[in-house]
């Protein structure tokens, strides 16, 4: 077991998140999430987040990602205090899609 796991716990489990229904929320802008994306995910950029978020269900659990793991941080904060509890930052969208 790694250091940082032993400190932090082994963190989220994105496959059962994504067995029980979850959103998996890109944060990217649309040309980027053109050149590859997880299939089915939703593209709302971080920018656009407040007003497309009417179109994410709060009982649902989310997954958001990006390209580096920093948009989607902010974008797992955004939700958290608009009231959405299960969200988790998937980091990169390709590293996400490698775990799923």
């Amino acid at each position: 077991m790694s250091f940082l796991k032993k400190l932090f716990g082994p963190g989220p489990d994105f496959k059962k998140m994504m067995a029980d229904g979850a959103v998996i929320l890109d944060v990217r802008s649309p040309g980027e999430y053109a050149s590859g994306h997880i299939k089915n995910s939703k593209n709302i950029p971080l920018q656009q987040l407040s007003a497309g978020v009417k179109s994410i269900p709060k009982n649902k659990p989310i997954i958001t990602v990006c390209a580096s793991g920093m948009r989607s941080g902010s974008a797992k904060s955004q939700l958290k205090s608009m009231g959405y509890e299960q969200v988790e930052n998937g980091g990169p969208w390709s590293r996400l899609k490698s775990l799923i």
